[in-house]
Order: C-alpha cells, then structure tokens, then sequence
C-alpha cells in the first residue's frame, strides 16, 4: 500500500473472493468493455438507447490515468476474471475519482465501496475529494455522499453545430487568440515554456489545480489549443477543441470571456461531425449562447461532486467527466 491511497505495482490486497491488484495494459480494453457493459446495463432499464462501441477515446483515457497514477488504476480479479476497476487521479490537493465500475452480475456486493476505499486519500488528507456521476445512478450517488463527496452541480453536454454564430459575442477588442501550436519562440517571442507556465497559472486560479500532467493527452485526442491574451499581454483564457468535435478543458478570467472564447473555438476548428462540450450548469455565459446558436443538451446531466469548493465551474468547463 501507499501513503496516499492505491497500491504499488506487484502488490495485491483481497476482496472477499476478489484480488485487487494495479491494471496492466493488457487489462484496459477488458476495463473499457466493463464501463461500456455497466452504463448499457443501467440505460437499458431507462429505455435509453445503448453507447455505441467507440471505445478509442476511453482507452486513451485510460492508459493516460494508467500513466499518470498507476497507483491508483486498480482491477478487481477473480479466477482469471475481471469483474470491477477503479481509477483515480491527484493533481495538487484535488484527489479526483475518474472511473469506478463494477459488472452487472457481481453488484450489491461491497466490491465498489472497497474498491473506492482502496484508492481514496488517507484519514487526514487535508486537500479535496471530487468526482463526477451520471445522475441517474442513485446508488452511487449515495455511496460518494456518504463519505463526504456530494453533488453540487449539474454537467450538461451539449452537442449540435453553431447554426446561428451571431448567439457569441465576438472576442473583445485587443484580445489575441494565440494557437499553442505555433509557439515556437518566433516573432511574438513567447515560448513554449513561458506559455505552458501562463497555462498552469491559469490553471491553479480557476480550476484550483495545475493540469501540466493530462496535456499530453490533449494532444494525443488532436485537440487544438488556444492561449487568449489582453492588449497588454496578460493571458486571460484557454481554450480546446478539435476535429473530434470534443471542447474543452476551457478556463477563463472573467467569466464575460466564456461565451466569445466558446464562439472563437467553434469557428476556429473544423469537426468531421458534431461539436459535443461539457459544460457546468453554473456556466450560464456559455449555456445560454449555446442553446441560442443551436446546441441541445444530450442525455442526462452528470453532477459533479465534492467534498469542499476547489473551482470556479462559472469560469471552467472541463475536459471530460473522467478527466476535469
């Protein structure tokens, strides 16, 4: 075991009948086939239409968390077989569930709330627990608030084309959308890491972590970044997107900012479909110019959760719901 919750590579704990032990590449997709058997299995029983089988952005996402805090990947094995993982992250003092799921058949049996136990910070943690659920999953719901970590706002995920663009407002004047791609020390003379640490300063102001780790994947998912500067050349936003269709993570300094920056990206990269993009039902600068330009929202809300406020979600839309 380790200081801060998971369990060192070549360790393993036990369940009941059931070996915990760190996930190996080999075992993502079969964690992947898991995440997409459970959420069919709760959707089927709402009448909803299944998740398709696209699984190459969730098993980037996982060798991404694999990565990052393999520590904190976890699968639960039983005779060869694996019936639940768990992953989670620690970006400065925000220890964030990203996935917990368990197989339909072996549920109800305390493998989640171990699992969740097994990875979550030790007795005296002093910085943040968070996560993100899908709102139609009560059980979990309540799991999580039961320890501490309770819903406290909607993620609404939003997807169409901008029909109408005149719904954003244009960027202010004198604000300069830079793309991170073209930083190479030339011209403007920022460089690489003059702008990666105008990221991470933004970062810490408004998502309440540093996020240098997950930007890697980033550009693994070919999302395109965008640094926004004053006249005076004070960075005052980000902003993703790409030809996915996938936005975010967004994070600005005046929350007046969302819906222009929001409007830039949207025009500013083209996707092969739709856009799709997580937005946090306390960002009303960017749901509002969304549903105007055309957007509808997609499903059931997720609702992020945590134990005491760490992010400014009025200024923030994240990545993902398995990676804020």
């Amino acid at each position: 075991m380790i200081a801060d919750g998971g369990i060192e590579p070549g360790d393993n704990t036990a369940v009941g009948d059931h070996a915990l032990r760190p996930a190996t590449p080999d075992d993502l997709p079969i964690c992947a086939a898991i995440w997409r058997e459970s959420i069919n299995d709760y959707l089927g029983r709402l009448a909803q239409p299944e998740m398709p089988d696209e699984l190459g952005p969730i098993l980037r996402l996982y060798g991404h968390l694999r990565s990052t805090d393999p520590e904190r990947f976890l699968v639960a094995e039983r005779d060869g077989a694996i019936d639940a993982f768990v992953a989670a992250t620690v970006r400065g003092d925000v220890w964030f569930l990203s996935m917990l799921f368990v197989r339909p058949d072996v549920q109800a049996r305390g493998l989640g709330r171990a699992l969740l136990a097994t990875v979550s910070p030790p007795p005296g943690w002093s910085g943040v627990r968070a996560t993100a659920t899908d709102s139609v999953q009560p059980i979990s719901n309540g799991l999580y608030a039961s320890v501490g970590i309770v819903p406290r706002v909607p993620l609404l995920r939003l997807v169409s084309l901008p029909e109408r663009r005149d719904a954003f407002t244009a960027l202010p004047a004198g604000l300069e959308p830079l793309r991170f791609d073209e930083v190479d020390g030339g011209e403007d003379g920022l460089e690489r890491s003059a702008l990666h640490a105008e990221l991470s300063a933004l970062d810490r102001e408004v998502a309440g972590f540093d996020r240098a780790v997950d930007r890697p994947l980033l550009d693994r998912e070919g999302r395109v970044g965008f640094l926004y500067r004053s006249a005076d050349g004070t960075a005052v936003g980000y902003g993703f997107a790409g030809e996915s269709g996938r936005v975010g993570p967004v994070a600005v300094r005046d929350r007046s900012l969302l819906g222009p920056v929001l409007g830039h990206l949207l025009g500013a990269v083209r996707p092969r479909g739709a856009f799709a993009v997580w937005v946090p039902g306390t960002a009303g600068e960017a749901v509002v110019p969304l549903l105007r330009a055309g957007f509808r929202i997609e499903g059931f809300p997720c609702l992020l959760c945590w134990d005491r406020p760490f992010a400014d979600f009025g200024r923030y839309l994240p990545m993902s719901p398995g990676l804020l």
